[in-house]
């Protein structure tokens, strides 16, 4: 385990509570108000039951950070409640929780390489790539008078997941969208 103050605490890390269980955060925030003390918010999930929890701290106070392995897996196929990654290398086949992969499920791509966070031998967390290509299903018509700068409108993606897309953009095009939040990043080049 390793000792890190709370202000230096991001989305993805693995930390190791007071109540002695893992937990991975989720989110991540200082607040440093103009008099009194600075402190941080820590939104995470008990990694062993899924149970969401939300801390403040002074920001100087120190949190124990547990050591994970961060292993590049890929996405096989989804089983029942579960998600089946691959070792590349080793070919071992490791059933990660519904739960654990909770709100990204739908980015999840087969053959996609994900990194898995792994304390003693168990996945604890997943992360994604940064950017996924989709296809747009449908969108919504444009407004007459907006400007292409200034707006954008719904569209529903392949995979089932909303995101505001420039007018431009219709049914068929294929976009890079963020995983983290769900945004627009560009057109695909492909």
């Amino acid at each position: 385990m390793a000792v890190e103050v709370a202000a230096n605490i991001r989305k993805g890390n693995i930390i190791e509570h007071t109540d002695g269980h893992l937990y991975s955060v989720l989110k991540a925030e200082s607040f440093r108000p103009g008099k009194g003390t600075p402190t941080t918010t820590i939104e995470m999930r008990r990694i062993s039951d899924g149970t969401k929890t939300v801390i403040t701290t002074k920001t100087q106070e120190k949190l124990e950070k547990a050591f994970v392995e961060e292993v590049d897996h890929t996405y096989l196929y989804q089983d029942g409640d579960n998600y089946v990654f691959m070792h590349p290398e080793t070919f071992e086949q490791i059933y990660v929780s519904g739960a654990m992969v909770g709100d990204m499920a739908p980015f999840l791509q087969e053959n996609m390489t994900v990194i898995l966070q792994m304390f003693n031998g168990d996945p604890v967390s997943i992360t994604l790539p940064p950017r996924v290509t989709v296809e747009i299903t449908e969108t919504e018509p444009v407004v007459k008078g907006q400007t292409a700068s200034s707006s954008y409108k719904p569209a529903m993606t392949d995979i089932g997941v909303r995101v505001m897309v420039p007018p431009h953009i219709d049914a068929g095009t294929r976009v890079v969208v963020n995983t983290e939040d769900s945004s627009y990043l560009e057109r695909a080049k492909d």
